[in-house]
């Protein structure tokens, strides 16, 4: 990404902080090469050589050749090489400024002279080992789920349920069923030593909580917009694929549902979310969070006005919420693969687009990604009412959402409407025949009912007074 001189001077006037640092072309390049690690490990920055002084003094490079090489040279220093978009030139006041971007979410863990460290502040400190460790497993350095579990044996895997999945999968040819589950990566060794890894305790494991504290669900339904004392809660634990059905089912279960009727009265009912967006949100936190963090597990939360999913760990390797979209990065690429096997994701793809255009399908927002402090959120926003109207007119929790041709009704007028479509009827309502089907309502409520029908242009009132009936407006009478 180009800087410009606009942007050169609001990067000086920032000031020195965790993602901007400027060196003399005098520097050393080994200090140089530090802070190009540390943004590299951290979440990237912008280096600039031909500033000094702690206000930014402005007193460029001699060469910019070799004030270029210098930064190369820095970045060839570090393990791996740092590989990253070429230095830039920007002449400010006659004087010429080279700058090296370092984009965040690199690819690997980086070093200089064996030594692991991060940007604070303006200071460039050594890794503690617990977030040198967790680094390396974010960034695909060293994999969690390849890791044999400690303390497990195969006496602790579900075996009916690996022989099904072995029995599912083709073109293995006579291999075992542990042999395959090895070249899955959900068990490690050889023959007569095998022992399940973190990937295989999650998928086919008889008690998988046991071992991976946090590995489950907290599914809730709350009655308003926040989180209340008036809400039902559902913990699903067990295999990752028997959390996903059960997760699944909740949904169907809690989600709101609509209603849309045509001439003939058909109904059609749709939930308040596109119920294959829910899922692929569902699905994706499964397979892609971070489950070396055991203190908390994914939440899925539905309110009056949203559907959230938080995962526990930040996005994976490269992937930012900027370009979610289009980057394709997994920190499980075992857990990815075997629930590929078993159906209930795409590999090649996880699913935002799919989601962005199912929610555009039902007219509502794209959803909205956040990372959090531990983690990462998405979130679904419906448009609905907020509260049904009954056929006794009290409210509800479960949202009515009708429509007949594409006029929102409610449910008292579906059942007008339906008296109207049944077989072998007089075609024609009246006040008296809609109390009837709902007693409980008040008669002033019933009129207003039928006379909202008229407004919508879906029935016309016929005769005056105590002798009137409404039919439907296609009608002749």
């Amino acid at each position: 990404m180009s800087t410009s001189v606009d942007d050169l001077w609001q990067l000086i006037k920032r000031g020195k902080d965790d993602q901007i640092e400027w060196f003399g072309d005098q520097s050393p390049v080994e200090s140089m090469a530090e802070t190009m690690s540390a943004m590299a490990n951290s979440q990237g920055g912008t280096v600039l050589v031909g500033v000094t002084g702690t206000t930014g003094n402005i007193t460029g490079v001699r060469n910019t050749n070799d004030a270029v090489d210098l930064l190369l040279q820095a970045a060839l220093s570090i393990e791996p090489h740092l590989i990253v978009p070429l230095p830039q030139v920007i002449r400010i006041g006659g004087k010429a400024v080279v700058i090296m971007q370092i984009p965040p979410g690199m690819p690997h863990v980086y070093s200089i002279a064996g030594r692991y460290l991060e940007r604070q502040g303006f200071e460039n400190l050594p890794l503690r080992p617990p977030d040198l460790r967790r680094l390396i497993v974010e960034r695909g350095e060293a994999s969690f789920e390849t890791e044999t579990t400690r303390g497990s044996t195969l006496e602790d895997m579900d075996w009916e349920k690996a022989k099904a999945y072995a029995a599912s999968l083709s073109g293995m040819g006579d291999s075992s069923v542990e042999q395959i589950l090895v070249k899955r990566g959900c068990l490690s060794g050889r023959e007569g030593s095998y022992q399940p890894t973190n990937a295989g305790i999650l998928l086919f494991g008889k008690d998988p909580q046991r071992f991976i504290r946090g590995a489950d669900i907290t599914a809730a339904r709350f009655a308003s917009d926040n989180m209340t004392d008036t809400f039902t809660r559902q913990d699903i634990s067990g295999t990752l694929p028997d959390q996903i059905r059960r997760a699944e089912t909740f949904l169907v279960d809690h989600l709101r549902k609509g209603v849309q009727l045509g001439q003939t009265m058909a109904r059609a009912e749709n939930f308040e979310y596109p119920m294959e967006a829910a899922r692929e949100l569902l699905v994706n936190a499964v397979a892609h969070r971070d489950y070396r963090i055991g203190g908390d597990g994914i939440r899925l939360f539905v309110f009056r006005n949203r559907m959230e999913v938080t995962s526990p760990g930040g996005l994976p390797g490269p992937v930012t919420i900027a370009n979610i979209k289009d980057e394709r990065f997994s920190r499980n690429p075992a857990i990815v693969q075997v629930l590929s096997d078993m159906g209930f994701i795409e590999r090649l793809g996880y699913g935002v687009d799919r989601v962005i255009d199912l929610m555009k399908q039902q007219n509502l927002n794209a959803p909205e990604f956040e990372e959090t402090a531990g983690g990462f959120r998405v979130v679904l926003r419906n448009e609905n009412r907020e509260h049904k109207v009954d056929l006794t007119g009290s409210e509800s929790v479960n949202q009515y959402k009708g429509s007949y041709e594409g006029i929102e009704i409610n449910p008292r007028q579906e059942a007008a409407l339906s008296f109207l479509h049944r077989e072998g009827g007089s075609r024609r309502i009246t006040n008296s025949d809609l109390q009837a089907i709902c007693p409980d309502v008040h008669p002033e409520t019933i009129r207003r009912d039928l006379a909202d029908l008229v407004t919508k242009d879906i029935l016309r009132k016929m005769g005056q007074k105590r002798g009137s009936y409404y039919v439907l407006n296609q009608n002749d009478g």
